[in-house]
Parts: C-alpha cells; structure tokens; sequence
C-alpha cells in the first residue's frame, strides 16, 4: 500500500503521514522543506521517499506526476496550502495569486491526473484537504476562501460523478475548522476559537476517508455551524465572517 501525500512538512500534512504510516502505508511525501521531511521519515515504520518541491509552481505538478506515476499509488492527499489575512484592496497581488496556483491549480492537475489512473484501476483514493470556509464567504481572509470553495465544490461534483458511475474510487473532502498548524503564521493571523488538534483531525480524517465519507467534518461545532449557515441570510452570514475575521488579523 502506498499513500502520496502533498505539504507533508508540517501540520495536518504530517499527521496524516503519522496516521498512514502506523496502518502500515509505505509513503511518497512532498513538500518545500527537505529537512522537515527528512526528519519526518526517521520517525517513521514504513518506507519513506521524500520529494522536495514548490507545488505553487504549476509546472512542478506534472513532473510529480510523472515521477510517480508508475509506483501505483493507492492514496492521495492533497494538503499543500496557505492564506493570508487582511482586505482584498490591500493584501499583495503576487501572494494572491502564487496562492490561487497552490490552493487550486495544484490540487486541480493532481486530482485530475491521478483520478485518471485510479479510474482505470477501478480502485484509489483521494483525500483534498478543504476547509469549512469552503461552504462560506470570508471578508478579510477573502481569497483563501474562495480558493476553499473552489476546491470543495469540485470535489463534491467528482464524487457524484463516480457514484453515479458506480465507480469504487473514492473522493473526499476534508473541511475542519481552525487547526492548530502553521496556518497562522503564514497567513499573519490568529483565529478566535479554540483549534482542535492535528493529529485527532488528521486520524478523523483518515479514518472517514476509508470509509467513503464525501464531506469530513471533525468537530461537533464546526458541524453545528456549517448547518446552521445554511439558513443565514447572506449579509449576516458576511457580516459574522468580517466581525470573526477582525479578531484575527495581526
């Protein structure tokens, strides 16, 4: 069995390395950071290969697929990410727009390129770590979120469109709520409610994955709460968002 796993340096990317490993995954893990990963694989009971690269650089993409694409890959998970905080009239426009490449195209090509080969095996699965800011609009934090919807939405449709295949690859969704990671560091930023773990996030994750689950949440209030956005009207939901997003910019 072996499990591909994207921004794998950190955070829920590592977990999820963690998680895998320990029901006896061997692991492809990619990310910027060499030295992380490299540390990551010492801990490790299952064999490791790691690839250092910049998935914000849409080229990279396709040489990871064609690096691996031969190696059979059961499991993939796209984790690779970012955001960052502020209004949209002020936030820069190249972070913007590296982030776009990372948060959509990134996931877009190596969902579609190895949803492909899965296809054909009739077997697979693919993990795309969302948010729940992808079921939302987010004032201050506006293009990540949009890039969170993005990705959410079309995971859904892939979903539909390989049930009413009767296909038996699987394709999820995960959308947690704050987590504790480095995404507040680089987004420059701090959230107003209380992150749950990555590890737990992670496992959840994992665990609702193999079991086809289409939208993963981990957490009773982020449930809770995507339910009841559902009925908000939209200026209050926006106006909820703005009023959260204010308490967490630096």
């Amino acid at each position: 069995m072996l499990a591909l796993i994207t921004g794998a340096s950190s955070g829920m990317g590592r977990d999820m390395a963690r998680v895998l490993s320990k029901k006896g995954y061997d692991l492809i893990l990619v990310a910027r950071r060499k030295e992380r990963l490299l540390e990551l694989k010492k801990e490790l009971e299952t064999d490791v290969t790691v690839i250092a690269m910049d998935l914000s650089v849409v080229e990279n993409n396709y040489k990871l697929y064609e690096k691996v694409r031969n190696k059979k890959i059961d499991v993939l998970i796209n984790n690779a990410g970012f955001g960052l905080f502020g209004e949209f009239v002020k936030t820069d426009l190249d972070t913007e727009l590296k982030m776009i490449d990372l948060n959509i195209k990134a996931y877009h090509i190596l969902t579609k390129l190895f949803l492909q080969d899965f296809v054909k095996r009739d077997k697979g699965y693919i993990l795309n770590v969302c948010s729940s800011a992808g079921f939302m609009a987010g004032p201050r934090l506006s293009t990540y979120y949009a890039t969170k919807n993005y990705v959410t939405k079309l995971t859904m449709a892939i979903n539909e469109e390989l049930r009413v295949g009767k296909s038996h690859v699987i394709v999820c969704a995960l959308c947690p709520g704050p987590v504790a990671t480095e995404f507040n560091e680089v987004a420059r930023g701090t959230f107003a409610i209380r992150e749950s773990s990555s590890y737990e996030v992670a496992k959840y994750a994992i665990d609702k994955l193999f079991v086809g689950k289409m939208i993963i949440v981990p957490t009773l209030l982020m449930k809770v709460t995507l339910f009841l956005n559902r009925f908000a009207p939209y200026r209050l939901s926006l106006y909820i968002a703005y009023k959260i997003q204010m308490r967490k910019s630096k």
